[in-house]
């Protein structure tokens, strides 16, 4: 018989093991994940048992919420948003410009919701949130391609400003 501090102990690690192969990149296979007496299982048969909560690490990067119930945010979020960021790094207009862009100007705005909800507070980032307030002020919302194209320049300078500063900050980022 299993007791129900041990099958917690099994959850709490496979939660784990999720949370670290999303951080690097890989999951585990489907047909492994929640076949009998795997981690998986064990996580399920837990929260059905205790009444717990079913650990998860569906997102990673937020921590478990506050007394009032909002989450709170780890600096995750601004790693995980910057990593995205910098996978545009190589991507130019030459393939799919339209996707280019968007993406740029979406994973921009990812990273300046990341900075300003950061535990370190949004003064901690203030040269890249106030690149990002520029860039936003001159598309003055209007995301469509014309737009965006148009000001192709500001939101590759914006990207690439922005890298530099965070290169000069890897304790914010690694």
């Amino acid at each position: 018989m299993t007791s129900t501090s041990s099958v917690r102990r099994v959850a709490l690690l496979a939660a784990a093991l999720a949370a670290l192969a999303v951080s690097c990149g890989t999951t585990p296979e489907p047909d492994r994940a929640a076949g009998p007496g795997t981690a998986a299982t064990a996580s399920a048969s837990a929260s059905a048992t205790t009444g717990a909560p079913e650990a998860t690490a569906a997102d990673p990067t937020t921590a478990p919420a506050e007394p009032d119930g909002t989450p709170t945010t780890t600096g995750e979020k601004v790693r995980d948003a910057f990593a995205t960021l910098q996978a545009t790094l190589n991507d130019s207009c030459a393939a799919d410009c339209s996707y280019f862009l968007n993406r740029v100007h979406r994973e921009l705005q990812e990273l300046d919701a990341a900075m300003k909800a950061d535990p370190k507070g949004p003064g901690h980032f203030p040269e890249p949130i106030q690149k990002i307030a520029e860039l936003n002020k001159t598309l003055a919302g209007d995301t469509s391609f014309e737009n965006l194209k148009k000001h192709e320049k500001l939101l590759v300078g914006t990207r690439d400003f922005i890298n530099t500063w965070m290169q000069g900050h890897p304790d914010d980022y690694r």
